[in-house]
């Protein structure tokens, strides 16, 4: 009889697609074969957590189709199983595997569109915590806002792409009127970000993804202006911070 660690250790194994005929006594039969029983729960596991994949990834289903994404979706989790009990925090390999899935290759863009898809999950179950508003900024000279440094707010997330990731999302949307989609509209940027009751993200321009951009790596205001001037010489900082605070992409200052 295996000890409990090499049972885990063996259960583990079968789930991925190896053959463990010595689970074959650990397991109880009546009717029904101890292997048979294996089999059946192997195949629940894996549909359980395909299920699980097409709620997080739902623009990546819609764009593959549910067949597809059924396939791809149960040969991530032949090799990658959860190793948390919380299913909502499953699939954050998933990009990098669609990345380098085969039959997916034609589709250039489907490893950003789940890098979205994934993002928008971190937002949804982000902590809503207090957000930086413009009254906050009162009263602080033009010194004190070039130096001031602020952080995105719990759960949101830069995403840059080649593709027109913003475009490929909303007409994939179930009712979407978009039409079609030209990949030659790339390259695009979004914020992803937590709201009340939901998740949702923003298009930025490439001079407010590089302030932002500048902004996560711990830039202050004045800092993250300049990069962003290097790569437009029009960018507009204060109608930018004003946009940013308006959407709640900043958290609170810490006092």
């Amino acid at each position: 009889m295996l000890g409990l660690r090499d049972l885990q250790a063996a259960f583990a194994a079968y789930l991925k697609g190896e053959d463990r005929s010595d689970l074959a006594d650990a397991v109880m039969g009546d009717t029904i074969s101890a292997s048979a029983r294996l089999r059946v729960h192997r195949h629940h596991v894996g549909q359980s957590l395909a299920e699980a994949l097409a709620a997080t990834f739902p623009t990546v289903r819609a764009l593959v189709g549910e067949a597809f994404f059924r396939t791809m979706a149960l040969e991530f989790v032949m090799e990658n199983l959860p190793v948390q009990p919380v299913l909502a925090e499953y699939g954050e390999g998933f990009p990098a595997f669609v990345s380098g899935y085969g039959p997916a290759a034609a589709l250039a863009y489907l490893a950003d569109m789940a890098r979205l898809d994934w993002a928008l999950n971190l937002a949804f179950h982000a902590p809503l915590e207090a957000r930086l508003a413009a009254p906050d900024l009162a009263g602080r000279s033009a010194e004190q806002l070039f130096e001031l440094k602020v952080s995105l707010a719990a759960g949101s997330t830069l995403v840059r792409s080649p593709w027109p990731i913003d475009r490929i999302w909303h007409a994939a949307q179930p009712g979407a009127t978009l039409g079609t989609v030209s990949l030659e509209e790339g390259p695009a940027s979004v914020v992803v970000l937590r709201r009340p009751d939901d998740a949702a993200f923003a298009s930025l321009t490439r001079s407010e993804a590089a302030f932002l951009e500048a902004l996560g790596g711990g830039a202050s205001l004045g800092e993250a202006s300049e990069a962003a001037l290097a790569v437009e010489p029009a960018f507009d900082a204060a109608k930018t911070l004003a946009r940013l605070l308006a959407l709640q992409a900043f958290a609170a200052l810490q006092h």
